[in-house]
């Protein structure tokens, strides 16, 4: 399964964690949890970054609710769980 396939997937079933700093940018940036949810299911895997100790982190850019360009950086925790790391308006 294509990894932007796993991640929708977690946010369909919700299986995924928003860690505090990615809550303190969504809240920055004036974003919703159905913001970063929509973001990420219309969205496109822009980066892989290989080299984080804890495994593969990705950064999808998709749209949200309103209309805005999101990012966000996730990973994958060993339960399978998505972390959202970091969400951010472009």
């Amino acid at each position: 399964m294509r990894a932007i396939d796993r991640i929708r997937r977690c946010v369909r079933e919700e299986r995924y964690r928003i860690s505090l700093h990615a809550n303190e940018e969504i809240s920055e940036d004036r974003l919703l949890a159905v913001d970063i949810e929509a973001a990420i299911l219309t969205g496109e895997i822009r980066r892989r970054f290989t080299s984080d100790p804890r495994g593969v982190r990705y950064e999808i850019v998709g749209t949200a609710t309103d209309s805005r360009e999101v990012g966000i950086v996730c990973r994958f925790l060993p339960s399978e769980t998505l972390l959202i790391i970091a969400a951010y308006e472009l």
